[in-house]
């Protein structure tokens, strides 16, 4: 079952669901979610890797970080990995879903997103491609992707991934677990 904002800000204010949410969203939340802001903007540099039992993520470049600079200015045809401004923390009971919001796409922009596991805590990090022929200038701190939380029913088992407090990327190979 989707949960909606009633749900949503108590549980904020019992567990700490999503930290540093916006006064927008912990007054007048819109839709069944919260929207979450750009915290940090990176770029790829060098390959990757990804084995049967190992993987290795490209080393990233800090483009831009909410309060440092103010906007950026995404180019035609590249590629970014952003990371949000709020935490998230969720319960073994609660899987999250994540949307990039609708001025985005009607400018050409695509997010590249998944969920968030049960029992991850961090930063929720995603891709975003500028696919339109043109520039398209991002301010650090606008809202630009939708969380949703989803109950879950039948048993779960525990986030135990890597990527755990919101890293960006590998510090070398290592072993999946």
């Amino acid at each position: 079952m989707l949960l909606g904002t009633e749900e949503l800000l108590k549980l904020v204010k019992e567990l700490k669901l999503v930290e540093d949410l916006s006064d927008r969203e912990l007054h007048q939340p819109e839709g069944a979610g919260f929207d979450l802001r750009l915290g940090e903007i990176y770029q790829l540099e060098g390959s990757g890797f990804l084995g049967v039992a190992e993987r290795e993520t490209p080393r990233l470049e800090l483009l831009a970080k909410f309060g440092q600079q103010t906007s950026f200015r995404l180019k035609a045809g590249h590629y970014y990995v952003v990371k949000t401004l709020e935490k998230v923390n969720l319960p073994l009971s609660l899987a999250a879903t994540f949307r990039p919001r609708s001025t985005l796409y009607r400018s050409g922009i695509g997010i590249f997103s998944g969920n968030v596991a049960p029992g991850y805590r961090g930063e929720i990090n995603v891709g975003l491609y500028n696919f339109s022929p043109h520039p398209f200038v991002i301010e650090l701190g606008a809202r630009f992707l939708h969380i949703m939380f989803w109950e879950i029913k039948g048993g779960v088992n525990q986030y135990r991934g890597q990527w755990q407090g919101g890293r960006t990327t590998t510090p070398k190979r290592e072993k999946q677990v």
